[in-house]
C-alpha cells in the first residue's frame, strides 16, 4: 500500500501527481440540458451560489465563468440556445466571494475590447474582496459582430489580436506590480504611507497602449491574480507558454491531451520557465451511473437531449453557411456543398471559426454518415455530444487519475450538463475515491488560489518589481510619514 500522506506511483516509484479540479458554470449552451426539470436558472444568484458551494465542499481549486458579450444570432434571430444571455462576470464573482471562503474565482475577460487599467483594477479589487482567490482567463475576440457593441466597432486581424493581448497582459502586470510589498503599509491614524512612495507609479508606452499615472489599488493578497489562457492556435500556445499560469484546454482525450501537454510544456524553457510553472487543465464533461453500463445508457440519453432535431440543423448551418431549415434532421446530409464564403448564418459563435475548411468537413461527414448510416441528428450527436468521462464513480476516478499520472493533463475543469446541481454527485462519489488514493486534497492547505494550484507568489521572483522609470514622477512631492 502507498502512504496516503506521500503516495508514490507503484510503477515508477515517483511521487503521485496531485490532481487539480475546477468547475465551470456553463450557462445555456449546447452542453447544458437546460430543458431538464432539474435544471435551474442561469441568471439567478442562487444557482451560482449552489454551484460554488458544492465546488468548495469538494475542495476544488476554483470555479470558472465564461464571458458572453453579445447574444448570438443565427439567420438574423437570437440563437435558441442563448436566449437568457449571461450576467456580468465581475458582479457574479464578487457576490460569490461573500458566500465562499477558499474557492478560487476565475473569470474570462476579453483583451480585445477592454482596457488594461480598468481590467487590472477590477481583478485587483476582486482579489482583495476574496482574500486572494481571483484569476483571469485572458481571451481575444475575432468577432466583428461582437465588436459592434464597443467603441472600436469591429475586430482586430489575428496577428494584431495576440499582439494586443500580450501587451494588454504585460501592461496589467505592470499595474499589479506597481505596488511594492513594503509600500502598502500606512499610518493607521493618518492613512499616509510609511515609505517614500513610488507606490502605484506606472508609465507604459507601447504599440497598443500609451498610459501613465498611479494604480489606485494596493498590492493584493496573492500579489496578482492567477492568469489563465484558452487559445489553441500556434500564437495562443506560445502566448500561454510565455505568460500564463494555467491553460484552459479543449484536449480532453488521452492521446490529444498528451500531445498538447508535451507541446506546450516543451515551450516553457525558452521563456525561462520551469515545467511546474504552467498547469494544463482541459475542460471535461462527465456522466455518472451506479455501473458503467448504466452510465453509458445515461450518456446516450444526455447526448440526445443536448442535440434536438432543431439544434442539429442549426449546427449543420454553421458548416454549410446556408439556410437548411427545409431539411429533415432525421434524414441524410444535404447533397449541396457548403458556401465557403464569409459566414453570415451564425454570428457571435466561436464554433463558426473552428471549421476552417468547410468543404473538407462536409466530405468527411458525408463519408462517415454513409459508412455508419447516420442521419443529420445522429451525426451531430456523434461529432459534438461525446462526454469525456462516462462510468461508475470508480471508473471515472480511475480514468481521471490515469490521465494526470501519465501527463495528459494536470487536472480538469469539469462542465456538468445540469446546473446548478450537476456537480453534486461528482463531489459526493468521485472526489472521496481520489482522496483515498492520496491524489486529491482532503482539506485546503492554503487560503489563496496560488496556494491551491501550487504556484509561487510573484514576490518570490527576483524580477517581480522592475524599477520604475526614473522620470516617472519627476518634480512631484514625496509622501512621507506623519508622526501621530
Amino acid at each position: 500500500m502507498t502512504n496516503p500522506t506521500n503516495p508514490t506511483n507503484p510503477t515508477t516509484g515517483k511521487p503521485l501527481k496531485q490532481i487539480h479540479l475546477a468547475a465551470h458554470f456553463p450557462g445555456v449552451n449546447n452542453t447544458t440540458v437546460w430543458s431538464d426539470p432539474r435544471a435551474g436558472s442561469h441568471i439567478e444568484f442562487g444557482s451560482f451560489a449552489h454551484f460554488a458551494r458544492t465546488a468548495e465542499r469538494a475542495k476544488f481549486d476554483f470555479l470558472f465563468l465564461a464571458e458572453g458579450l453579445r447574444l448570438r444570432e443565427q439567420g438574423g434571430r437570437i440563437y435558441d440556445l442563448d436566449v437568457v444571455g449571461r450576467p456580468d462576470t465581475f458582479t457574479v464573482l464578487s457576490a460569490l466571494a461573500a458566500v465562499t471562503d477558499r474557492l478560487g474565482l476565475t473569470g474570462t475577460i476579453n483583451s480585445t475590447f477592454n482596457e488594461p487599467y480598468e481590467v487590472a483594477r477590477q481583478f485587483a479589487s476582486l482579489d482583495h474582496l476574496s482574500g486572494g482567490r481571483a484569476a483571469w482567463n485572458v481571451v481575444t475576440s475575432w468577432d466583428a459582430f461582437t465588436g459592434e457593441n464597443f467603441r472600436r466597432g469591429g475586430f482586430l486581424p489575428e496577428d494584431q489580436r495576440y499582439s494586443r493581448a500580450e501587451e494588454f497582459l504585460s501592461t496589467a502586470i505592470e499595474l499589479f506590480d506597481s505596488w511594492h510589498g513594503d509600500e502598502i503599509v500606512a499610518d493607521r491614524e493618518t492613512g499616509i504611507f510609511l515609505k517614500e512612495a513610488q507606490a502605484g507609479a506606472f508609465v507604459h508606452q507601447g504599440r497598443h497602449f500609451d498610459i501613465a499615472g498611479r494604480f489606485n489599488v494596493p498590492r493584493s493578497p496573492q500579489g496578482r491574480p492567477v492568469v489563465f489562457q484558452a487559445g489553441d492556435s500556434e500564437e495562443g500556445r506560445e502566448f500561454a507558454a510565455s505568460s500564463a499560469d494555467a491553460i484552459f484546454s479543449r484536449h480532453s482525450t488521452l492521446e490529444a491531451g498528451r500531445a498538447f501537454y508535451t507541446d506546450v510544456k516543451g515551450r516553457l524553457a525558452r521563456h525561462g520557465r520551469s515545467h511546474d510553472q504552467l498547469l494544463i487543465l482541459p475542460a471535461a464533461t462527465f456522466v455518472l451511473g451506479d455501473t458503467d453500463a448504466e452510465a453509458q445508457e445515461l450518456a446516450r440519453e444526455v447526448r440526445r437531449q443536448q442535440v434536438s432535431g432543431r439544434t442539429a440543423i442549426r449546427y449543420l448551418e454553421h458548416v454549410w453557411n446556408r439556410d437548411l431549415s427545409g431539411y429533415d434532421p432525421d434524414g441524410p446530409l444535404p447533397d449541396i456543398d457548403p458556401d465557403p464564403g464569409e459566414h453570415t448564418i451564425a454570428r457571435g459563435r466561436a464554433s463558426v471559426r473552428s471549421f476552417r475548411d468547410p468543404l473538407a468537413v462536409a466530405r468527411e461527414w458525408r463519408e462517415r454518415a454513409e459508412a455508419e448510416n447516420l442521419s443529420i441528428r445522429e451525426l451531430v450527436i456523434e461529432t459534438t455530444g461525446r462526454q469525456s468521462f462516462v462510468g461508475s464513480p470508480v471508473t471515472v476516478a480511475d480514468t481521471i487519475d490515469h490521465f494526470v499520472q501519465t501527463d495528459a493533463a494536470d487536472g480538469f475543469i469539469l462542465v456538468p450538463h445540469i446546473t446548478p446541481g450537476g456537480l453534486d454527485a461528482f463531489a459526493d462519489t468521485v472526489v472521496p475515491l481520489l482522496q483515498e488514493r492520496g491524489v486529491f486534497r482532503h482539506e485546503y492547505a492554503g487560503t489563496t488560489l496560488r496556494e491551491h494550484l501550487g504556484l509561487a507568489h510573484p514576490d518570490a521572483h527576483p524580477d517581480a518589481h522592475p524599477e520604475a522609470r526614473p522620470d516617472a514622477f519627476a518634480g512631484q512631492p514625496e509622501i512621507r510619514r506623519v508622526a501621530s
